[in-house]
């Protein structure tokens, strides 16, 4: 089963154009990165085989980018429609 994540993320002050065009630029894991008002500054879909798999892009990948202060990650939980 494929698990959806939402990445809240917060950055640098006029970083958030670049981060939201590296997000972009990702393969594989980023469904879609929108740059919103609030708390955050991007939110991104993600989506991956696992939380393990996912976990590790986020890690090693999206809190490296420069501009990238700070993520949220919030896991999508599937319900039952019965």
């Amino acid at each position: 089963m494929v698990t959806r994540v939402y990445l809240m993320v917060e950055t640098r002050v006029g970083a958030t154009r670049h981060v939201a065009t590296s997000l972009r630029e990702f393969d594989g894991f980023v469904e879609r990165v929108d740059v919103v008002t609030g708390p955050y500054d991007i939110i991104a879909v993600l989506q991956g085989e696992n939380m393990v798999a996912l976990g590790g892009f986020i890690t090693e990948q999206i809190h490296l980018v420069p501009g990238v202060i700070r993520t949220v990650t919030c896991v999508a939980v599937p319900l039952n429609n019965r």
